[in-house]
């Protein structure tokens, strides 16, 4: 078995050290593994830093360059060089637990001897160890990425380990010249074919930095709104059946908020299902408001992008 870890940076020369480092403690397990590193046009000293974790020759590292397109982008332009049968991205700013590759080795073949598996879920917790959002139901529970945070209440960061001949068949969306869309839009899409298999074990850490995208949510929904209206208008095609109703109006309000930012002509007409229309249309005057109450401020520009992540 062998690991390729993918991870796409941006001016976080200072971050890397502390990922390198757990990748070269995590040498000490049986796993074959490479870490693959888009730079995405960074303007600091990351390719310094990383030519000299290189020149150390202790773990296998391919350094790519590309001018600024995003953290998806770079993910998607990595894939071609993955040569592992298992593949998954850690972000500059995180690092794996010591013996994160034999938590992985131990539940594998759950993953590898099953077709109908596209990827093994484990959990990520911060430097004070508290698990991001919830745990799974249980060890080995089955489902899918969509199932599980609109149906089963799920919260917070899960790691995906997927089957790379499956994760190969698929890529992040973008819309337009937008550099950022929610994962989940290409979860949604493997979920259609292909289960998750949930393990109750962390195996990254990580905080959210405060000029990463998570914590600058609000500006990268005002950058790029449109791969959000889609990603919503997507789950509103769906079977929404086991869906709560307090969800769904999340999701129609999430929908009409989107439409708004990104100014969708036919936004109402574009929702299938009766009832999902009914629900926007009597939604869609107090979401409107509320969306420009939310970004009352004038619309940022993509300097947000040039930020580290």
């Amino acid at each position: 078995m062998k690991i390729s870890v993918l991870t796409a940076t941006y001016n976080r020369a200072e971050d890397l050290e502390k990922l390198y480092t757990s990748l070269v403690i995590n040498s000490n397990s049986s796993v074959d593994y490479e870490w693959l590193i888009m730079d995405d046009g960074s303007t600091d000293k990351t390719k310094i830093v990383i030519d000299n974790f290189i020149k150390q020759n202790i773990i296998k590292i391919e350094y790519h360059y590309q001018q600024n397109q995003g953290k998806m982008v770079a993910i998607n332009n990595l894939m071609q060089f993955v040569t592992g049968d298992i593949v998954m991205t850690c972000d500059s700013d995180d690092y794996f637990v010591t013996g994160a590759f034999d938590i992985i080795k131990k539940h594998i073949n759950k993953l590898l001897e099953d077709e109908t598996v596209y990827a093994l879920a484990f959990l990520k917790k911060n430097e004070k160890g508290k698990i991001s959002g919830t745990k799974f139901a249980e060890d080995n529970h089955r489902s899918d990425m969509f199932s599980l945070y609109f149906r089963e209440k799920m919260t917070g960061e899960k790691i995906l380990v997927f089957k790379t001949e499956i994760r190969k068949k698929y890529k992040h969306i973008l819309e337009a010249d937008e550099k950022f869309v929610t994962e989940s839009r290409m979860y949604h899409k493997i979920d259609l074919d292909y289960d998750v298999i949930c393990i109750n074990e962390a195996i990254i850490i990580g905080d959210y930095k405060n000029d990463g995208y998570i914590k600058n949510l609000k500006r990268v929904y005002e950058i790029a709104p449109l791969g959000e209206y889609e990603y919503f208008k997507e789950i509103l095609q769906m079977d929404l059946k086991g869906v709560s109703f307090r969800k769904k109006v999340n999701i129609y309000m999430n929908y009409i908020m989107f439409a708004s930012l990104s100014a969708r002509d036919n936004a109402i007409k574009n929702v299938e299902g009766a009832f999902n229309k009914l629900m926007v249309c009597i939604l869609w005057i107090p979401g409107v408001i509320s969306t420009k109450k939310k970004f009352k401020r004038k619309r940022v520009t993509d300097d947000f992008m040039d930020e580290g992540y």
